[in-house]
């Protein structure tokens, strides 16, 4: 099954007999607050209009858990997780398909957490909201219930020291942009670089101008040009988990399967005890 659906198949699916339970995760990563700006509202955002039928889900409070040893966006408790995708409407056996503003990272997360918590049917508004040609609705649905119960897998999900093996023994792929895998800039964590062994591939590479993903042959000669081969070990992570799932889910659609390291750099650089490269090299 593609990891992603286009606004025209989108919108064909809608108005058929078992339409899919539409989530919008809208967010921005913002440093806003040092700029004195108030940070980006979501769920403002939502409310002013949504693709019809959309129901809101909040990264921060419900596909993360707080910030602090385990990195920026952690891994939700996955009762409150569950808890929530049955707010919204989330049933095993009905297809899901979310959508962000148009980066994808935020959506590429939902995407991600459903995939890894056992739902079979998740898909990716390629494009985001920007490349909806529908009306928008300022209506807020009251789902009916759902039944989804998640059920983590036993692949897919990686930690500190199994990212570090990895990056020794397969491919760990950086998303994060090239300036802060070579540590010239670190806006937001504690020091720059990378995980020794990490290559650099810059999530912003995996889409064209219009945000929306390169042709599936494409992605999979970008990854193989940067040492991703057939049966072999791939990873990602990025800052915080987020950008990191939208590289996890462009190698699904190169059709690469790939493990996320949910605590990405945020969680490596906060232990002063764990090596960090700088530079364009891995190592």
């Amino acid at each position: 099954m593609n990891a992603i659906i286009s606004a025209s198949e989108l919108a064909s699916a809608l108005t058929g007999e078992h339409p899919p339970v539409v989530l919008d995760v809208r967010w921005q990563l913002s440093v806003a607050k040092a700029a004195g700006e108030p940070p980006f509202d979501g769920r403002a955002a939502y409310t002013s209009g949504h693709v019809p039928g959309a129901v809101y889900v909040d990264l921060d409070r419900e596909l993360a858990g707080a910030s602090g040893a385990g990195g920026r966006h952690p891994l939700p408790d996955l009762a409150e997780f569950g808890a929530a995708m049955r707010r919204a409407g989330v049933s095993a056996a009905r297809p899901v398909v979310v959508y962000d503003g148009g980066q994808g990272w935020a959506a590429a997360r939902a995407w991600w957490l459903l995939r890894w918590t056992g739902h079979p049917d998740v898909r990716v508004l390629d494009g985001g909201l920007t490349a909806w040609r529908g009306e928008l609705s300022a209506d807020v649905p009251a789902p009916a219930g759902g039944d989804f119960e998640p059920r983590p897998a036993a692949a897919g999900l990686l930690d500190a020291d199994a990212a570090a093996a990895l990056a020794r023994s397969g491919v760990l792929f950086d998303a994060r942009a090239g300036e802060r895998y070579r540590g010239e800039v670190e806006p937001i964590d504690r020091v720059g670089g990378h995980i020794p062994g990490a290559v650099s591939a810059p999530t912003t590479d995996n889409v064209g101008p219009d945000g929306r993903f390169l042709p599936a042959e494409d992605l999979r000669a970008r990854f193989t040009s940067l040492g991703a081969t057939d049966g072999g070990e791939v990873g990602v992570y990025c800052g915080s988990g987020v950008s990191g799932a939208h590289e996890v889910l462009a190698l699904a659609v190169a059709g690469i399967p790939a493990a996320l390291y949910v605590g990405s750099w945020s969680e490596w650089s906060s232990d002063p005890s764990r090596p960090v490269a700088v530079g364009p090299d891995p190592r």
